[in-house]
């Protein structure tokens, strides 16, 4: 999955709710006229407001906190101290993001579901548990099953608050369309990634297909790698090849990183096994 993808994408969705106090996000956002001959761009909410002059500042001074303990205790506090407040859910994900960089994928996810205890709806959040499940969840889990289950609601979920979910008032049509793609592309990379790890290797290939074809501008090199290894295990060894050579260029310069090798080795085989082949034909199909 991209490297840090909830933390960037979580900081520029933080970025836009610039708040103040005294407003609400209890309505959507009313919609702008689109262009002549667009359709109009579903309503997301408003951004979510302080309703005091005090709330706002004990909120900016927790949001100002860049270690990860620190954020998710000031969370806490101000949950405590304003328990109606509307922007505890944007704390508790910048807590999230704070342990996400930090690399500390049990404490994100913590924060992740507190953020979802006031917000279920909220895409970012739901994203944070999806993928830590996902990419965390072991055979030997008790409760493997149970984790993977909620990992697939979580990111389906997502991408059904998208469009509903951010806030839109005031932003930028390019600003929001890149938060949202780059969303979708982490929404479908940890479909594909359950789909991958169960072996289910046409589920796996449609959703990571989707999910680097929703965020072109962003590859990331895990999601492509996976879905080279879904061709391959379906004998689609030419176009398995050609995202080897993507993921290739995407490390050229992390050569020793572990998906880089990887892709490597993994095109250095499959060149090898349709070497016998017609350039652009599958191999016969494995036994």
């Amino acid at each position: 999955m991209k490297q840090a993808a909830i933390a960037i994408t979580l900081g520029a969705v933080l970025g836009m709710c610039s708040i103040g106090f005294g407003q609400s996000n209890s309505k959507p956002a009313a919609a702008q006229n689109p262009p002549a001959g667009q359709a109009a761009a579903p309503a997301g909410k408003r951004p979510p407001a302080a309703k005091t002059q005090e709330e706002y500042a004990a909120y900016k001074a927790a949001m100002a906190l860049t270690d990860p303990a620190a954020a998710e205790k000031a969370a806490d506090d101000f949950a405590a101290k304003y328990p109606d407040s509307e922007v505890r859910v944007m704390l508790y994900e910048a807590a999230m993001s704070r342990y996400q960089q930090a690399n500390n994928a049990d404490k994100m996810m913590e924060m992740a579901h507190k953020a979802l205890t006031y917000d279920p709806d909220e895409p970012t959040a739901l994203l944070g548990v999806a993928q830590g499940l996902a990419e965390r969840t072991r055979d030997s889990d008790l409760d493997r099953d149970q984790r993977l289950a909620e990992s697939k609601k979580d990111a389906e979920h997502a991408l059904s608050t998208i469009d509903t979910d951010l806030p839109t008032t005031g932003y930028p049509p390019e600003t929001l369309n890149a938060i949202k793609n780059r969303l979708r592309s982490d929404a479908y990379s940890t479909l594909g990634t359950l789909a991958f790890n169960a072996k289910n290797w046409a589920e796996a290939e449609t959703d990571l297909r989707k999910s680097v074809d929703a965020d072109p501008q962003e590859p990331d090199a895990v999601a492509i790698f996976r879905l080279s290894v879904a061709l391959d295990m379906q004998n689609k060894i030419p176009e398995a090849i050609k995202y080897d050579d993507q993921v290739v260029e995407l490390t050229k310069d992390r050569p020793d990183s572990s998906v880089g090798k990887a892709a490597r080795d993994e095109k250095d085989r499959l060149v090898k096994l349709n070497s016998g082949t017609a350039p652009g034909q599958n191999p016969p199909p494995k036994n």
